[in-house]
């Protein structure tokens, strides 16, 4: 027999064997990852905290610096709680994040860790007795962030580098909305729409 001829006759076979082997691998893999309650990538990683730059790269995410951990809070610090909430409130009122009042906090009031003198964090604090804004930080920074990307592209509609951002800062506003709806942060019937989102953020 010609070798070519039995290339032909051997290969298609073993070709069909092979795929029909990997769908049943695949499949059993996806039913045993549904029974055992194993979680997808977006779910275990904002169960883990883990940040959302990682989602799309193979980098380390946003570079940061590590707080340094404190048993005892040093003799220079601020440690009067009722002080130090009068301070969150009123830097609060005066539109600043509850990052910024971190920084403020640590810079100019002597308080380098805020939580360890109020007794939890200082989000916490506004929400309970501040005036707490519609739509959670981290998520209206994304809106914010969106907005500014969407005034880019309408000027330069060929830039497809951050035509893809918007998407996925789009698909990162959509993940927190589930998650603040599903801890009962945020309404239920409430849904991200491009056109709209401009005047959430005004």
């Amino acid at each position: 027999m010609v070798p070519g001829r039995i290339a032909r006759a051997v290969w298609p076979g073993r070709t069909i064997a092979y795929r029909l082997r990997s769908r049943m691998i695949s499949q059993s893999g996806r039913h045993s990852s549904e029974q055992s309650g194993y979680q997808g990538g977006a779910s275990r990683r904002l169960a883990q905290g883990e940040p959302m730059a990682r989602m799309y790269s193979h980098r380390k995410g946003k570079s940061g610096s590590t707080k340094p951990h404190l048993e005892e809070l040093p003799e220079w610090s601020n440690s009067d709680k009722e002080e130090v909430e009068e301070l969150v409130l009123n830097l609060h009122a005066k539109g600043h994040s509850s990052a910024m009042i971190g920084t403020i906090l640590r810079d100019q009031h002597a308080v380098p860790n805020p939580r360890s003198v109020l007794g939890r964090r200082i989000a916490q604090v506004i929400i309970e007795k501040g005036k707490p804004s519609v739509y959670p930080e981290d998520m209206m920074n994304l809106m914010r962030k969106a907005v500014k990307i969407i005034d880019h592209l309408t000027t330069n509609r060929k830039d497809l580098h951050n035509a893809r951002s918007l998407h996925l800062i789009e698909s990162k506003i959509r993940r927190l909305a589930n998650y603040y709806q599903a801890k009962g942060q945020l309404d239920a019937a409430w849904k991200y729409k491009r056109d709209q989102v401009r005047l959430m953020v005004e």
